[in-house]
């Protein structure tokens, strides 16, 4: 009998904030499905998609960057990465490349795979990242290093910005998937639901609109989700959503001098979720407040985490 051609399996991609996890993950389904941002700590939750090509399907695990937690809200995300490991039956290890002397943080990198990667007892690549920042010269030689000093399956180069060499990175995961047949219909592109990918693009409008640490003292909830009806698919689609703060000077800035910055707000997201949902909605956003969510236990339990 003849082994079979097609591979499935899951992949988690993890790393550092920042290191380019979503925007791999982006580039790959050619398919905006993780929100991205200059800023680190954008992703919170981990975020399935589903890559599909005529050899493989490749349900990618992108998960929050690993960092020190200093609240129970991280405590949580980091929670969220090891369960990715666990699932995962290959693991891509993202170390972005830099310019300067030291191109690679070692020191980081010796506790993603020492502390994180190792000790999840699957197969790993490491995924050089931002290639296309330092010379073929660079490359080589971190490249060397890292497979003297971690022995994994391979490293690879590339840039998730500009798409260089992530169809390598899939012919490298592909022999190590254990299923025959895929998991997902060809046409889906996430487990996720749609309110889940609203409750992202607006907080990513958050990253992107407010400064200091109004992005990382806020999360958004999904009050209320009315789908048209197919009576009168006129009618737009009603969302009522939630900007979760922990004080009032907070909610102050989120709404802005008479309403400016939420209206702003509201008018960003929307338009992103009309195009990921295909037809037009209604978009209400309240603030409300809930003094040091972060560090709650049962309200993070409320939000997902």
């Amino acid at each position: 009998m003849q082994p079979s051609s097609f591979s499935c399996g899951h992949a988690a991609f993890v790393g550092a904030p920042n290191a380019g996890k979503s925007t791999l993950l982006n580039r790959l389904l050619d398919h905006k499905l993780s929100i991205v941002t200059p800023k680190p700590q954008t992703t919170r939750k981990k975020i399935t998609g589903i890559y599909h090509d005529e050899r493989s399907q490749i349900v990618i695990l992108d998960t929050p960057g690993i960092m020190e937690p200093k609240q129970s809200l991280h405590e949580s995300m980091l929670e969220t990465t090891r369960q990715a490991l666990r699932e995962a039956d290959i693991i891509v290890a993202l170390i972005p490349l830099s310019k300067g002397d030291e191109p690679v943080d070692r020191k980081f990198s010796d506790e993603l795979i020492g502390q994180w990667v190792r000790p999840a007892s699957k197969p790993f690549i490491i995924a050089l990242n931002k290639a296309d920042l330092v010379s073929e010269e660079t490359v080589a030689k971190v490249r060397q290093e890292l497979e003297e000093a971690y022995a994994p399956l391979a490293v690879t180069a590339l840039s998730a910005l500009q798409g260089s060499n992530v169809v390598e990175l899939v012919d490298l995961i592909r022999p190590h998937l254990p299923l025959d047949e895929p998991l997902y219909p060809e046409e889906m592109l996430s487990t996720e639901p749609e309110r889940f990918f609203v409750a992202e693009i607006i907080r990513e409008k958050i990253f992107l609109q407010y400064g200091r640490e109004i992005p990382y003292s806020t999360e958004v909830v999904v009050d209320e989700f009315r789908e048209q009806h197919e009576q009168d698919p006129r009618k737009k689609e009603l969302i009522r959503c939630s900007v979760v703060v922990e004080r009032n000077s907070q909610k102050q800035i989120i709404v802005g001098a008479k309403g400016a910055a939420i209206k702003k707000l509201g008018q960003a997201a929307r338009a992103d979720i009309e195009e990921l949902l295909g037809r037009p909605v209604f978009l209400e956003i309240f603030v409300k407040i809930r003094p040091d969510w972060r560090k709650k236990k049962t309200l993070l339990r409320s939000y997902g985490y």
